[in-house]
C-alpha cells in the first residue's frame, strides 16, 4: 500500500485529499507546513508521492521540491493556485513530476498518483538492457580486446585465424574450410597447425582475462566464435 504525503496549508483541502485517498486504498497523511512534513519524514521511509503546495507558511514549495528531488526518492505532485504558464515552468524546473491547480478534481489527482506509481513500480517494457560489450579483433594492433577491455596480443597467424572465425559469429567453421582459408596465406598450413594455433590462442585468452574463451571446439567438426564480436 503506497504512502502518500499531502503537504497543504489549507486544512479543508488537506483533509479532503487525505480522506479521499484513504478511501481509495492509499495510506495518506497530511502536513500543514514544511516543518510538519520534515517531522513526518524524519523517521520513516520516503513516501511514494508527495503532494506539495507551493505557498506554505514556513517555506517556498519550489525550494522544498528541489531538496526533495536532491535528497529523496519520492515523486512530486505540485499543487497550487497559480496556473500561469511561467509558474508551471518554474514548478517543473524545481523538480515537480506533475503540476496541478487546486481546483483539479480529486479523481484527476488520484489518476496522476496512479500514473506516477506505475512509472515508479513497473519497469518500462521499452527499457532495454545495454547490449553486452563485444570481443573486438583490432587488426592494426594485432590485438583481441576482451569485453572487460583486457588485450590479448596476437601473432599474424592468430589474426588471420580470428578473421576467418569472426566473420561467421555463432556459426561452426569446418576444419577443412579453416585449413583451406589459412593455407592461402601459409602454404604449409594443415590440421596440426590449426590445432596448435587454437590451443595457443585459448591459453593466451585464459591468461589475459577471467572471461570464458569465445572460441569453442565443435568436436569432430571445427570451431566457432560463440560470443558477440566484431572486426576493426
Amino acid at each position: 500500500m503506497s504512502w502518500i504525503l499531502v503537504v497543504e496549508d489549507e486544512p479543508a483541502l488537506r483533509a479532503d485529499l487525505v480522506t479521499y485517498l484513504g478511501m481509495r486504498g492509499f495510506t495518506a497523511e497530511g502536513a500543514g507546513s514544511a516543518a510538519a512534513m520534515a517531522e513526518l519524514m524524519a523517521t520513516r521511509p520516503d513516501p511514494a508521492v508527495v503532494i506539495l503546495d507551493i505557498g506554505l507558511p514556513d517555506g517556498d514549495g519550489r525550494e522544498i521540491a528541489r531538496r526533495l528531488r536532491a535528497e529523496r526518492t519520492c515523486a512530486i505532485i505540485m499543487l497550487t493556485a497559480l496556473s500561469e504558464a511561467d509558474e508551471r515552468v518554474r514548478g517543473y524546473d524545481s523538480g515537480a513530476d506533475i503540476y496541478m491547480v487546486k481546483h483539479t478534481s480529486l479523481r484527476e489527482i488520484e489518476a496522476a498518483i496512479n500514473s506516477l506509481l506505475r512509472r515508479i513500480q513497473e519497469p518500462s517494457h521499452r527499457t532495454q538492457q545495454s547490449p553486452p560489450r563485444p570481443w573486438v579483433l583490432h587488426r592494426p594492433s594485432w590485438s583481441l580486446i576482451a569485453p572487460d577491455l583486457s588485450a590479448v596480443k596476437l601473432t599474424a597467424t592468430e589474426v588471420a585465424f580470428l578473421t576467418v572465425l569472426m566473420n561467421t559469429i555463432n556459426e561452426t567453421c569446418l576444419r577443412d574450410d579453416l585449413v583451406h582459408a589459412m593455407a592461402r596465406r601459409y602454404t604449409t598450413f594443415d590440421n596440426r597447425h590449426l590445432d596448435a594455433v587454437v590451443s595457443r590462442l585459448r591459453r593466451k585468452i585464459a591468461k589475459s582475462t577471467d572471461l570464458p574463451s569465445p572460441i569453442k571446439v565443435i568436436y569432430g567438426t571445427g570451431y566457432a566464435f560463440t560470443s558477440p564480436g566484431r572486426i576493426d
